[in-house]
């Protein structure tokens, strides 16, 4: 399988790699690297979105379904447009936790599979 992936990288991407993370990395590790680095930036904006509707609401996002938001504020588009966005970023912030907590748990196993 890395002799696949390897193979499969062209040498300006493997060269680009070693220009924007220098060091004795090897190719797996910058590209975790980068991987974390694009998941943490997700995060931050799922983060901020859920923030602005706290905020918003003046509640978190269970308790704006449990107080049935939504319909008491009669299914108006600005309502019913911040309910999905709400509903995409905590979807969004337990996926991308979910996802870092995977990299790092395989970057360990990994590290101490090559030791």
């Amino acid at each position: 399988m890395i002799a696949r992936v390897t193979r499969e990288l062209n040498e300006t991407t493997i060269e680009l790699l070693a220009e924007t993370l220098p060091g004795e990395q090897s190719v797996d590790a910058r590209v975790r690297y980068l991987l974390e680095a694009e998941l943490l930036r997700t995060l931050g904006k799922h983060r901020r979105t859920n923030a602005a509707f706290v905020k918003k609401y003046g509640m978190d996002f269970a308790e704006f379904l449990e107080r049935d938001v939504v319909h008491q504020q009669g299914y108006t588009w600005e309502v019913e447009r911040d309910a999905i966005a709400w509903e995409i970023a905590i979807g969004g912030i337990e996926m991308i936790e979910a996802r870092l907590r995977e990299l790092k748990t395989h970057a360990g196993a990994d590290a101490t599979r090559a030791a």
